[in-house]
């Protein structure tokens, strides 16, 4: 690494990068990790990038993957911007020492957006705070829905996961020109971006790759095939063409986008639906990712798992959703049965515990802790990790500690505009501090500031006040959800009853919940 008067430089394997200093650190923006995934390599794997002559320019950020906007509610509170352009397989480094014998930890960030949406150009993302605290900071672009996660004969799966592995083996390759150590790699990621962490770790083909993970409201899992066949297929119809990666890839990019927003407008993550998703494919993901880390893929890794308390307001808040569950009472409750694959017995449970709650909330709660508190307990009791609760409710209206809120703290970005939709005005820069000075320990020293996960499931509580404590920046407490979490485990022991002719109408009741639920005007997903 050498510098000029103003603009760093970074000699990487590739080619010469100019970057910037930015309030006293060096960043480096879109930067190509791989080919520019288009033209007859659309859908396809990602191949490696050109080397080139010269010095590149890496002031700013590169284009951003195809993704459909967030619907008029959702984009209130999240920000989502567009950099048109083909180079779209691109990442950015910020370096508070962009010399090669710094040898700094580094952390990888993998955003979220359900797989179909987001960038590493949000500003809640800047890495600034990261560089500043000593950390080299990296955040990935892949293609997103399904450019990336499109399921056809005729090509690999998961082209988008493809393109993260290839991301990493560039940071192996290349994270020392910016300061880096190439053995001290944690990624981070929150939804999407933490389900892609969890099948990346499972991946063989990143064995060696990372230290340490952080999965913020994101499980280790795969999504059902037929499900994500169902996706292509209704766009294939629409289209009118073969459901295939050639047809594809024939079809206009924006046309592709709408058609894929069309088709997908009626899933959610409370009542489920075609969507698109990583599948097992015998290769990077050679088996469900969930199982692989419980059976011991990814050793020696250590894992900063958590949630936010109310992730599903999120989810329900946006076009006043709450309020159309609520009214569905005993529809909705049904719904979520249907949705969790649960007895009556769970529902019922979750109702004694907080008989103040409402029909939404209910069902929220169920849903979240069915997708993403259940397995992140099993995986905490199977390998050495540490667990976070996120609590601090946003300044606006509805929605509580919800889905996403997490990251301006994260990241330390509260007072980016961007930070403000989500969290409102006045967030509390101590919780900040909290929580980046947190991350920044794991990925420094493996150890976040509190206790490791043992039989007594010791979870850091961020933004909400202990008993007596005169701040509400954060504590330990000790299986604050267990209680519900038991009647999970007790469902799932439960031996399944023989059906009756009474019985019969019930699976047919809790099917024609969903369809309500899933009813235009019901709940749309951002």
């Amino acid at each position: 690494m050498t510098a000029d008067r103003t603009d760093p430089v970074a000699s990487t394997p590739h080619g010469a990068l100019r970057g910037r200093y930015e309030r006293g650190v060096a960043v480096f923006r879109g930067i190509p990790y791989a080919a520019p995934p288009f033209g007859p390599r659309r859908f396809r794997p990602p191949v490696p990038l050109p080397p080139w002559d010269g010095v590149r320019d890496a002031g700013s950020f590169g284009p951003t993957p195809p993704k459909p906007p967030y619907s008029d509610a959702f984009a209130r509170y999240l920000s989502d911007p567009v950099v048109p352009g083909d180079d779209i397989l691109n990442l950015n480094v910020w370096t508070p020492d962009p010399d090669p014998a710094a040898r700094l930890p580094v952390l990888v960030w993998f955003h979220g957006g359900a797989l179909t949406r987001g960038s590493s150009a949000v500003p809640v993302y800047d890495g600034h705070a990261f560089a500043r605290d000593g950390v080299v900071c990296v955040s990935v672009n892949h293609r997103l829905g399904v450019e990336g996660y499109g399921l056809f004969p005729d090509t690999p799966p998961n082209p988008g996961l493809r393109d993260q592995i290839a991301a990493l083996a560039w940071v192996h390759e290349t994270i020392e020109a910016f300061g880096g150590d190439p053995g001290r790699v944690t990624l981070f990621g929150q939804s999407a971006g933490a389900i892609s962490i969890g099948a990346l770790l499972a991946a063989p083909q990143t064995r060696g790759l990372v230290r340490r993970a952080v999965l913020q409201s994101g499980p280790p899992e795969a999504s059902e095939r037929a499900k994500v066949r169902r996706m292509v297929r209704r766009m294939a119809s629409r289209l009118r063409i073969p459901a295939t990666a050639e047809a594809f890839a024939a079809v206009d990019r924006e046309l592709l986008l709408r058609t894929q927003a069309e088709v997908g407008r009626l899933s959610s993550p409370v009542v489920g639906g075609p969507a698109f998703g990583i599948v097992v494919d015998g290769d990077v993901v050679p088996r469900d990712p969930l199982d692989a880390l419980l059976d011991g893929a990814a050793p020696g890794v250590d894992l900063m798992m958590g949630w936010t308390r109310d992730e599903h307001r999120l989810w329900l808040v946006p076009g006043g959703l709450m309020e159309r569950v609520d009214r569905l009472g005993a529809v909705a409750l049904a719904g979520a049965m249907a949705r969790c694959h649960c007895g009556s017995e769970v529902p019922r449970g979750y109702r004694a515990l907080h008989p103040e709650a409402g029909t939404a909330d209910l069902v929220g709660d169920l849903v979240t802790d069915h997708l993403l508190r259940v397995p992140l307990h099993r995986l905490a009791d199977a390998r050495p990790s540490y667990v976070y609760e996120f609590a601090w409710p946003s300044r606006l209206p509805g929605l509580g500690a919800c889905h996403a809120l997490e990251l301006g703290f994260v990241f330390d970005t509260g007072e980016v505009p961007e930070s403000r939709r989500l969290a409102g005005e006045g967030a509390p820069q101590e919780l900040a501090d909290a929580m980046h000075g947190a991350w920044v320990r794991f990925a420094t020293e493996g150890d976040p500031g509190w206790e490791r996960w043992d039989d007594t499931h010791p979870v850091r509580v961020f933004g909400d006040r202990a008993p007596g404590a005169p701040h509400d920046v954060a504590y330990t407490a000790h299986g604050p959800r267990d209680r519900e979490l038991a009647l999970w485990a007790r469902d799932a022991a439960a031996p399944a009853p023989a059906l009756t002719d009474t019985d019969q109408p019930r699976g047919t009741e809790l099917r024609a919940a969903v369809r309500r639920l899933r009813r235009p005007g019901a709940l749309r997903r951002g």
